[in-house]
């Protein structure tokens, strides 16, 4: 099995940028959804995207944001690549995709089905657990059994879902993903991430 990569997801402030670079990590998320309780200001992403190694892709997170709001955040901040979540269409994800890596979010819940990542074949795929509110960062695990069904169908896979230093190797070994997005696994608070945690679980990530 290739390398499994490693983002570290909603970040909001240099000191855990720079903890996720020493570590190893190979992508930071940064959340524009202004309801998040991760949610980053543009000018500050940009300040973090400045100071960042160039070893670590930085990611924008949208929650159905307009195709023009996310090209003007993206050129503002500049990122190459972005993460949609909610009802992004495969045509304004292939839009998108001329000129960014689209990262095409999805949470797991009862009306899932693997087959509905088919019509995102120019997109790199996300697998989340459902919440009936929150947009990532919810602790609760992702069905591993649906993931690993999906796996077929994603160009790019990677999984999310209450993943923390504990329990990554087994998702990896389950599931098998491209790459393993980790939020509120890390934290010691929503937005403030704990450089230990951050170092464990790539420490586990790469026993894997």
């Amino acid at each position: 099995m290739n390398r499994v990569q490693i983002k570290i997801c909603g970040l909001t402030n240099m000191e855990d940028a720079r903890a996720c670079s020493e570590c190893g990590a190979d992508m930071i998320g940064l959340n524009f959804f202004a309801e998040s309780r991760r949610y980053v200001r543009p000018e500050m992403a940009r300040e973090i995207v400045e100071h960042l190694s160039s070893a670590v892709e930085a990611v924008g997170v949208f929650v159905d944001a307009a195709a023009d709001e996310v090209r003007d955040i993206a050129a503002l901040v500049n990122l190459h690549s972005i993460q949609l979540h909610g009802h992004a269409s495969p045509e304004t994800c292939l839009e998108l995709a001329k000129d960014f890596r689209v990262i095409r979010a999805f949470q797991t819940n009862q009306d899932f089905q693997p087959k509905d990542l088919a019509p995102f074949r120019e997109c790199d795929v996300l697998l989340d657990a459902d919440h009936p509110h929150l947009r990532g960062g919810t602790g609760t695990t992702c069905d591993w059994s649906i993931a690993k069904s999906a796996r077929q169908f994603a160009r790019f896979l990677f999984l999310s879902g209450g993943l923390n230093p504990q329990n990554v190797r087994d998702a990896i070994s389950t599931v098998a993903p491209d790459a393993i997005d980790v939020c509120s696994g890390v934290e010691r608070a929503p937005g403030l991430k704990d450089p230990h945690a951050i170092k464990n679980l790539i420490e586990a990530v790469r026993r894997a």
